[in-house]
């Protein structure tokens, strides 16, 4: 493992890894470079951190420290794709709410234990989307940082490859983005694994019943084009579309897996529109979400529905296709009026500098807030009473009330629209703020 380079002490000032989370967001294929020890600035004036050295391979990374300065600490660690395929989604959904909790967190005081107040101490390394990296860095921060509790990674397949060290280690792992259809079981396995996102099944069997119900209206056919990302979370997702759909009698007139890292979907796309689809769904990660639209555009394919999976949802699609984004639907959406909701992210905007996503994201905060809660009910730091108080209690957080179902929370909001300018939920409908827009509108040249 070539190892990272040699991080410093920094005081959380309310947006202290904002220069690594621009970083993440690029996708880069190095490790993340550390900057120099310096009194942090406010975010907007963050610099961008210049070319990593590297040390030795002898030498183990030393890990970025992210705090405040009270007399008791608590020490969370975790491990983050800031450069990698998996480091885009991971420097939107999961990264800056572990920035945001901390600073709401210690600005309030910390969390009240039964011997004290105790602000936190993030820690944190690079796991370059890598499995293998991931698994060292949390073994590294249990055994050698000697953190209280860890923190997930982001994405699904990071997630099951890390399911087992949490386990063995005995933490807790609070999933947000880890939508699998594995987790109900994999909860029986392993009881400190959590899934806050729900289940692929949820989110397909949603997709079908959408369309469905439009179908029923006489708002589209019952010809469906499906395609998925050959990993773990397309996999699964569109296998429980693909049940779905077939079941409820859609003909699915396309249905083929790509390859991780696909960037020219014109071909895809040509073979699909041929076969003049009523619904186009494609099971897929950001890059691939943000991609699709400009193949589509290229090619003039504007079916009646257009729907994406991960990264649909994000503020960097309104930015990027404007008015274009306009009836495209995928995982997530939010109601805005939804007053802790909207609040949420306002503060998510001044801390980080960064719009959340309209999926995910309030789940990460709500998920942490869930743990601040736990923590605060157990008293201590004892792990398996902690585990146990997040199976079994109810939490307020800023997406409501959350209860688990067997370590996993099914109350989430499934899919979204964007509708001038802000992507709002449209499925389940008793928790739709507007109905969907269909057929969508063309794609403007």
């Amino acid at each position: 493992m070539r190892s990272l380079t040699r991080r410093h002490v920094l005081i959380l000032a309310g947006s202290a890894g904002l220069s690594a989370l621009l970083v993440a967001c690029g996708g880069q294929t190095t490790p993340t470079p550390a900057p120099q020890p310096s009194p942090t600035p406010p975010a907007a004036q963050l610099p961008t951190p210049t070319a990593a050295a590297v040390t030795s391979p002898a030498t183990p990374p030393t890990p970025t420290v992210v705090t405040s300065k009270p007399a008791k600490t608590l020490r969370i660690g975790f491990a983050i794709s800031k450069s990698g395929p998996y480091a885009a989604g991971a420097g939107i959904t999961i990264y800056p709410n572990y920035i945001l909790w901390t600073k709401d967190v210690n600005e309030a005081g910390g969390i009240k234990l039964s011997d004290g107040m105790y602000a936190i101490e993030l820690i944190e390394y690079d796991d370059q989307s890598s499995p293998e990296e991931a698994i060292k860095a949390i073994q590294r921060l249990v055994n050698q940082d000697k953190v209280d509790l860890l923190l997930p990674p982001w994405g699904t397949a990071m997630n099951l490859a890390v399911a087992p060290v949490f386990h063995q280690l005995g933490y807790p792992q609070l999933g947000v983005a880890n939508l699998s259809d594995k987790s109900p079981d994999l909860a029986k396995q392993w009881p400190g694994y959590f899934s806050f996102l729900g289940t692929s099944s949820q989110y397909s069997e949603a997709i079908a019943d959408l369309l469905g119900d439009l179908a029923a209206q006489g708002k589209i056919g019952k010809k469906v084009a499906l395609i998925h990302v050959d990993d773990e979370f397309g996999l699964e997702l569109s296998a429980a579309a693909r049940k779905k759909l077939k079941d409820t009698g859609f003909e699915l007139v396309y249905d083929q897996g790509y390859p991780l890292g696909t960037t020219d979907f014109q071909p895809i796309l040509t073979d699909i529109k041929s076969r003049q689809p009523d619904a186009f769904v494609a099971c897929s990660y950001p890059a691939d979400t943000l991609a699709l639209p400009q193949a589509a555009m290229v090619l003039d394919f504007n079916p009646a529905v257009f729907l994406t999976a991960v990264g649909t949802a994000f503020p960097i699609y309104l930015g990027q296709f404007g008015q274009n984004a306009e009836g495209v639907m995928g995982l997530g959406g939010i109601d805005p009026k939804h007053s802790e909701l909207m609040d949420y992210y306002k503060r998510h905007k001044e801390v980080t500098g960064q719009e959340p996503d309209r999926w995910a994201s309030p789940v990460c905060y709500a998920s942490l807030q869930v743990l601040r809660q736990a923590l605060e009910r157990v008293g201590k730091i004892d792990r398996p009473a902690l585990t146990k108080e997040i199976a079994t209690g109810s939490f307020q957080t800023i997406i409501g009330t959350v209860k688990l179902e067997g370590n996993v929370y099914y109350g989430n909001r499934l899919l979204g629209q964007w509708q001038n300018g802000e992507f709002l939920a449209v499925w389940p409908k008793d928790k739709a703020p507007v109905q969907p827009i269909v057929p969508k509108p063309g794609w403007k040249k």
